[in-house]
């Protein structure tokens, strides 16, 4: 994900303004009133137990175990959603988009020590434009021993060690679990903004689309309300020629053609994973399929939009 392709712009502020760094990124939460200390408390502790299962970046997540070896393995209880997602973007987009991307983003050097220092052969594979000698990227079939036990709560015998990666998806649904979190205590005006994947409760206010290759401007603006937005663009996390965050599963390569992409849904892990997905897929495709609409710039300049895409763009 991008972390600074969403920028709020001249929208009426809450009152109330929460700023902390959880999972490796800058959030913020405005409110029309103060967040009450047991509820900071409530989200804390439910952002942690998403790390603590999600994040391949800790040695104590269940994403880690899964890294070194094969064995028994009980799926988290609030999995269910995020399988879900996942399922419905590697069909939309014939495969590249995968949470199995991980052991190739860690030859790349996006590792868990954040070295950014690939592997010989990983450089190797990038560099001749456009030659598909990617590493292998796994499928499902290739990583457990029965694909339909994938469920919530469900324990899975994989049959491989595994490096899940779920950041196609992830901090949006993490976006999602949070914002319901305010919704449950009665805040009817609120924004969740994990630096680049924004939920949006009540009054719409305007958000800047940044461009990919000047942050002083912006491509476009959209009126987000009651619903999520979310960005991802390939020169945020990149950290070498052509090596940078957004991993194609056919090939095991980072995809060159898009630069950065932006996703309107109702919530935010379908807009998380829209957004990603328009890396490899037409946005009217994903439109049909996720009702999300959606806008991607190619690294030509040239830009395609769904046509009910509510917003206006500048170039």
């Amino acid at each position: 994900m991008s972390v600074e392709a969403v920028a709020p712009t001249s929208a009426p502020r809450e009152p109330e303004a929460w700023v902390f760094d959880a999972i490796g990124t800058r959030w913020q939460i405005d409110t029309d009133r103060e967040v009450p200390s047991a509820l900071r408390q409530a989200i804390a502790a439910r952002i942690d137990q998403f790390d603590r299962d999600y994040s391949r970046f800790r040695e104590d997540s269940l994403v880690t175990r899964l890294s070194r070896s094969a064995g028994a393995y009980r799926v988290p209880a609030d999995a269910q959603p995020l399988i879900d997602v996942y399922e419905r973007l590697y069909r939309a987009t014939s495969g590249a988009v995968t949470p199995f991307v991980g052991d190739t983003l860690v030859a790349l050097g996006y590792d868990a020590q954040y070295s950014l220092v690939p592997a010989a052969a990983a450089v190797a594979a990038v560099a001749p434009a456009g030659q598909d000698v990617g590493a292998t990227v796994p499928r499902l079939a290739d990583v457990v021993d029965d694909a339909s036990a994938l469920r919530a709560g469900s324990v899975v015998h994989t049959t491989r060690r595994v490096t899940v990666d779920v950041g196609a998806a992830g901090k949006g649904y993490l976006v999602d679990l949070v914002a319901a979190l305010l919704d449950e205590a009665g805040f009817d005006t609120f924004t969740v903004d994990a630096s680049g994947d924004l939920f949006r409760r009540g009054t719409p206010i305007r958000v800047a689309l940044e461009h990919p290759y000047d942050r002083s401007k912006a491509i476009g603006v959209v009126e987000l309300g009651d619903g999520a937005l979310c960005a991802s663009a390939t020169n945020r996390r990149a950290w070498g020629n052509g090596l940078h965050h957004v991993i194609d599963g056919r090939t095991g390569l980072p995809t060159p053609q898009v630069a950065a992409t932006w996703a309107l849904a109702a919530d935010a892990r379908t807009a998380d994973g829209v957004a990603t997905a328009l890396f490899f897929t037409d946005p009217t495709a994903l439109r049909e399929e996720f009702g999300a609409d959606g806008v991607r710039i190619f690294s030509s300049g040239r830009l395609e939009r769904t046509p009910t895409f509510q917003g206006e763009i500048f170039v």
